[in-house]
């Protein structure tokens, strides 16, 4: 790692190892900028490396192309002190990645989801409970993680939603091709339904798992909390 990187650390989701990145900007002067998660509220930071690491290893994310050291750290100095943390549209992976390269993204956003979604629940709910039992602030831990399987389910459930939506749509329109003798037609709004039919069945299973999970969460939140 050096001047300028956008550096990260894994950080366990519920204390299981690595789910989650926290990211940053390195100085180079033993310094990193990032969204600290302050007790009040997440701010951007300028802290000490082993303050953004927590003794976690520290890895560097590259790109093909990206701003100059001296641009992308300037960039990160701009945003200190800023309070616009968002899990899903302004995280610390959003705030280093514009900082490199210009573009506010997020990939573990993008694949937080199927991962939480496609656990089996029992088993997520044994390592919840496992990480969390008997230690102080176990409640308010759970109810994070309750959110956060939210977040998730906010996040596959209108995808759910217009894919089968768009299946029923396709299937009238192929409908109407035939009626109208235009197989062409009729074959490519086939092709659509199937497409979004594959999508909705991809996705309703985990829906069901994220539902069950909440569900046993709430259900024995009462075995974590004695």
């Amino acid at each position: 790692m050096a001047y300028g990187d956008q550096i990260y650390v894994t950080r366990p989701f519920l204390e299981m190892e690595g789910i989650y990145e926290h990211h940053g900007i390195d100085c180079g002067d033993g310094t990193v900028i990032h969204y600290s998660k302050r007790p009040e509220e997440a701010t951007v930071l300028q802290t000490s490396i082993e303050a953004f690491a927590q003794g976690r290893t520290i890895q560097t994310r590259d790109y093909a192309t990206s701003y100059i050291a001296d641009s992308v750290v300037s960039r990160a100095r701009s945003r200190i002190d800023e309070r616009k943390y968002n899990l899903l549209f302004n995280n610390c992976e959003h705030f280093a990645t514009w900082c490199k390269t210009g573009v506010s993204s997020s990939r573990q956003v993008r694949e937080f989801a199927p991962i939480v979604a496609n656990m089996q629940p029992e088993s997520v709910e044994r390592e919840v409970f496992q990480s969390l039992q008997g230690k102080p602030g176990a409640a308010q831990l759970l109810e994070g993680a309750l959110a956060d399987i939210k977040l998730s389910w906010d996040e596959l459930q209108p995808q759910y939603n217009e894919a089968v939506r768009e299946l029923s749509a396709w299937e009238a329109v192929a409908q109407k091709a035939v009626a109208s003798g235009r197989d062409d037609l009729a074959r490519a709004a086939l092709h659509k339904k199937r497409t979004n039919r594959k999508k909705a069945e991809r996705l309703k299973p985990q829906l069901d798992r994220l539902a069950e999970l909440t569900e046993k969460l709430v259900r024995d939140r009462g075995q974590l909390l004695r």
